[in-house]
């Protein structure tokens, strides 16, 4: 399996917490998980995973993706959003990835994923990155969308059928984060350069898959590569 900047920062983190646990199963809430994109690969790692998603259309396809992975016993699905998390705390690891940005409130959602931590435990965030889609649409000959998105703070287009409600840069993430009272302890960028190399060069040069990982896992932290990259990953710790 090539590295990948988030999941290395999950792997570590869910170590951790097994060792907490004594060996047991760390418990990790996913809150927005969807088809289960991390879920599944979470239970197949020994994980027990809660999905807590509004659309029964990707709960069903959660549930068909766990069995055909044999994990469907490890994972507790429930439809809902954020409304339904558990304010008292329980998780050694919740996930909010792809929430914040569709989400009617980011700040309230953030904050219930907090709660939704038990002491010590962590919150892992993955965003839209708002610079990011500025450079794509200006390189995809879309200018006034780019222009758009570079002068709207929230980074959304609005007036279109733009799915995202808002997009992020670093310091806005990070702001959001420590209102919150969350601890920041990584910020990093995910898909820095991987949304930008042609498949045909990857499937026509040996060994470019495994360097283009690599080059991923070594920008992820490195600004200014961080900052444009594709999606921003946080991972930050419910104080004690």
């Amino acid at each position: 399996m090539r590295p990948d900047a988030v999941q290395r920062v999950l792997d570590a983190e869910l170590a951790t917490a097994r060792d907490r646990r004594g060996g047991e199963p760390p418990r990790v809430l996913d809150v927005g998980g969807g088809s289960g994109v991390w879920a599944v690969p979470l239970a197949v790692a020994g994980c027990r995973v809660t999905v807590v998603e509004p659309s029964p259309d990707a709960l069903a396809t959660l549930r068909r993706r766990a069995t055909e992975a044999g994990v469907w016993d490890r994972i507790t699905a429930v439809q809902g959003d954020t409304d339904l998390l558990d304010a008292d705390g329980s998780a050694d690891l919740v996930l909010g990835h792809g929430l914040l940005e569709v989400v009617d409130d980011a700040a309230a959602a953030l904050g219930a994923l907090a709660a939704a931590a038990a002491p010590g435990a962590a919150v892992s965030v993955l965003a839209a990155n708002r610079f990011a889609a500025v450079l794509h649409r200006a390189v995809a000959g879309r200018l006034v969308d780019a222009r758009r998105l570079l002068d709207d703070e929230s980074g959304q287009l609005a007036g279109t059928r733009d799915p995202l409600r808002r997009r992020f840069d670093v310091a806005g993430l990070e702001a959001l984060v420590l209102a919150s009272g969350l601890k920041l302890e990584v910020l990093q960028g995910h898909g820095v350069v991987s949304d930008l190399v042609p498949g045909s060069v990857l499937e026509a040069t040996p060994g470019a898959a495994e360097a283009l990982a690599e080059l991923e896992v070594a920008a992820a932290l490195r600004p200014p590569l961080r900052d444009v990259a594709a999606r921003l990953h946080v991972l930050a710790r419910r104080p004690a």
